[in-house]
């Protein structure tokens, strides 16, 4: 038997060897890309590189070595596109986006659609977003907001994303796909319930609190200290502070937002009644438009991937390879196809940059499709 050291030695023969392979690899996979640029071939030719796999793995001679000469050309294969991905871009056939660049998204002279009603958190993010003067008008339903864009009856649509305790809203990541409706921007919204009743009203007058059960749940720490209270759940916080203005009675109170106390002449008996702090909500700003602003930051896009392994970690490298920074990535099941998901990503980026134009254009070649969501 050999000693260690030996087998080392030998290791690192062979390694050397591999590296001055790759890089004759390399090599003319950049002739290959001067090739397909004079022309016009795409880069990724799926059925050639199955076949390739086919081939150098009936090479191996056992399951094992099978299963990792897979892996490792599936990796030099991907590694050669990224190659040949980055030459396009240099001589300048990275493709056009689709998109506009605006130097400012238009706020005034627009109309705004919202959903739920005024006073809700959603009503604040857009006056936030837009000014309280806005022309606005609100819907019952999520994809009633997203066909009054696609129609034209609205310029920009306000719609709630996730919340930083409660997670995503699903349905808006769905309807993004539904719609060809574009993201552009977002607004915050810190969730600080107050208690608001009439006017004049005492906490020793209340009786019963009103507010949507997720708002309920989180200021049940309040709440606690008050067990007389009966707690009524209800549609949403701004209806409940509607309910409690509109019935007069002051053995009511509501739980919601500052700006619904003001929108419906109610008190805040009690503020900072939240047990999480951090509590927030995003909402983006969707139009029907394909524009973006310059100073952009943040691109949102969703994707399908084959249903084979290490599909996923292939599209997910353009963003290594590309320098990007990924902040963001949700699944949501397909409609329709059992086990198989669509992918949302978040990334830093503008669609002006050259990185980012080389890393969509990899992705949007290898996924099943890709659609931008927007850039923001």
């Amino acid at each position: 038997m050999r000693d260690l050291l030996e087998l080392r030695d030998e290791i690192d023969v062979i390694d050397r060897q591999i590296v001055e392979l790759f890089e004759r690899r390399m090599a003319v996979s950049e002739e290959v890309a001067e090739y397909k640029i004079s022309t016009g071939k795409k880069v990724f030719d799926k059925e050639r590189e199955r076949s390739k796999i086919e081939t150098l793995t009936a090479m191996a001679h056992n399951d094992f070595n099978r299963h990792g000469i897979e892996e490792l050309f599936s990796q030099i294969m991907s590694m050669s596109r990224k190659k040949q991905y980055q030459l396009l871009a240099r001589h300048g056939v990275a493709g056009r986006l689709p998109f506009i660049a605006v130097d400012e998204i238009e706020k005034d002279h627009v109309r705004v659609v919202f959903q739920g009603v005024e006073g809700a958190y959603s009503h604040a993010a857009m006056c936030r977003y837009f000014g309280e003067q806005v022309n606005s008008f609100h819907v019952s339903k999520w994809r009633d907001a997203m066909e009054a864009i696609a129609e034209g009856a609205a310029d920009y649509a306000v719609l709630p994303i996730e919340n930083s305790t409660a997670g995503i809203v699903a349905d808006n990541f769905d309807l993004l796909v539904d719609f060809e409706n574009y993201i552009v921007g977002e607004q915050v919204i810190k969730c600080e319930h107050v208690l608001m009743g009439l006017p004049g009203t005492e906490l020793s007058d209340i009786r019963a609190v009103i507010s949507h059960p997720q708002a309920l749940s989180q200021c049940e720490g309040f709440l606690d200290r008050h067990r007389n209270w009966r707690r009524i759940p209800y549609d949403n916080t701004a209806m409940a502070a509607r309910k409690v203005a509109d019935e007069g009675d002051r053995t009511q109170a509501a739980i919601g937002s500052a700006f619904a106390a003001k929108r419906f002449g109610l008190e805040i008996l009690a503020d900072q009644i939240y047990d999480n702090e951090a509590n927030s909500t995003r909402f983006i700003i969707v139009t029907n438009q394909r524009i973006f602003k310059r100073d952009a930051g943040k691109i949102s896009i969703c994707f399908e991937v084959p249903h084979r392994s290490g599909s996923l970690y292939n599209i997910l490298s353009h963003f290594i390879y590309n320098n990007l920074n990924m902040n963001r990535i949700e699944s949501r099941p397909i409609t329709g196809r059992n086990w198989e998901y669509r992918f949302f990503i978040d990334f830093d980026g503008n669609l002006n940059q050259g990185s980012v134009k080389n890393a969509l254009r990899g992705i949007r070649e290898e996924a099943v499709n890709m659609k931008i969501l927007g850039n923001y």
